[in-house]
């Protein structure tokens, strides 16, 4: 295995944080923006990060959603290692069933090779998507295959990063480029590292993997919060040591957004929530305004739903987002909050990140 250091995993708490801060974008694309606009504040929030002190800054595969920009993470953290310096960038994540185990590993040893020492590849098993377009990614109907196939995905994925296919295997003279196979060809110079593996998850399969391998997990606490601590329990529990790290280590993504006052912060959440709805009622479209979303007119059911999503979404002042951030990270010992802000427009996300910011006294104010 090609060298892979605890420190290029763990992150470090600043200023009064109680666990270290990172970011999750999903590039949002709001009513009234462009796609382009978009990954402009990507850049934004992204430099914003790094210069506030936060550990990292992710883009999750999305498909086929028109609010939510961010369907090829390879080519977002390209751009992205272009206008940063020191942030770990990375995918939370890259969904494995999509993707040929190679293209990955050329994808991100591509990425390594840009951004030395700062990539992080996060893998789900969820399509990122409806069944349909699942299907039209991966060509083919049998969608569960590549869910149930998981660990041998992971595993080929894996020998690909680190070019060591016993010999013998079909793959065995197959390379990963950029990729270790240049250290050991004639008059080659190569780094000796390549970008940690994550698992991320919503529920316990990922979790027990991700332990069983003593490799970091993620867990989708943003839209599936009733799984947290249950999740986090199985990690722990099934957690061996390896090569990667000696102990657990766990991130949670946080759905948090904090504002000047506490009428601002639900305005902008809102939109999130009925972007959200739109989604689960089969009808994905643009961010809606705030205008629209304080004006929509719920019907039980989803005001219901609603509601249910906004009780998990840390919003309010900043020093309201700073006590929950405090809580959550208490209630589920988590070791990495990976805050991600939804609302119509990018103001209102780089206003929340700088809030968070300076509710914890981070660097660079």
């Amino acid at each position: 295995m090609d060298e892979i250091r605890g420190d290029e995993i763990r992150g470090k708490a600043e200023g009064t944080a109680p666990v270290p801060l990172s970011v999750l974008d999903l590039v949002t694309v709001g009513q009234g923006r462009t796609a382009t606009q978009a990954l402009r504040t990507g850049v934004e929030i992204a430099q914003l990060a790094e210069r506030r002190g936060f550990h990292r800054y992710w883009v999750a595969e999305h498909h086929s959603m028109p609010g939510v920009a961010s369907s090829s993470p390879a080519v977002i953290l390209a751009h992205m290692a272009a206008h940063t310096e020191r942030i770990r960038l990375g995918s939370g994540g890259v969904m494995l069933p999509n993707h040929a185990p190679l293209v990955i590993a050329e994808q991100f040893g591509t990425l390594e090779a840009m951004a030395p020492g700062r990539v992080d590849l996060g893998l789900g098993r969820a399509p990122g998507t409806d069944g349909a377009t699942a299907a039209a990614l991966r060509r083919t109907e049998r969608l569960n295959e590549g869910a149930d196939d998981f660990p041998q995905q992971l595993m080929e994925l894996t020998r690909f990063l680190d070019d060591d296919f016993p010999d013998g295997h079909p793959y065995a003279r197959i390379h990963a480029v950029p990729g270790p196979v240049q250290a050991t060809s004639e008059g080659g110079v190569q780094s000796p590292g390549r970008p940690p593996l994550w698992l991320l998850g919503s529920s316990g399969f990922s979790a027990r993997l991700a332990g069983m391998l003593g490799l970091p997990f993620a867990f989708a606490h943003h839209f599936s919060a009733q799984n947290t601590i249950p999740a986090l329990e199985l990690y722990r529990e099934s957690f061996k040591p390896s090569a990667v790290l000696d102990a657990p280590y766990a991130l949670i993504g946080v759905a948090a957004l904090a504002a000047d006052d506490e009428r601002e912060a639900r305005r902008q959440v809102l939109t999130g929530a009925l972007s959200m709805l739109r989604l689960r009622s089969g009808r994905p479209g643009l961010v809606p305004t705030p205008e629209e979303a304080e004006a929509y007119a719920f019907t039980p059911v989803e005001r219901e739903f609603v509601d249910s999503w906004l009780v998990n979404i840390v919003h309010g002042t900043a020093d309201e987002v700073r006590t929950g951030l405090d809580d959550l990270a208490k209630r589920t010992g988590a070791d990495e909050l990976m805050i991600t802000a939804n609302a119509h427009g990018g103001e209102a996300r780089l206003r929340s990140y700088g809030l968070i910011a300076d509710a914890y006294g981070l660097p660079g104010a």
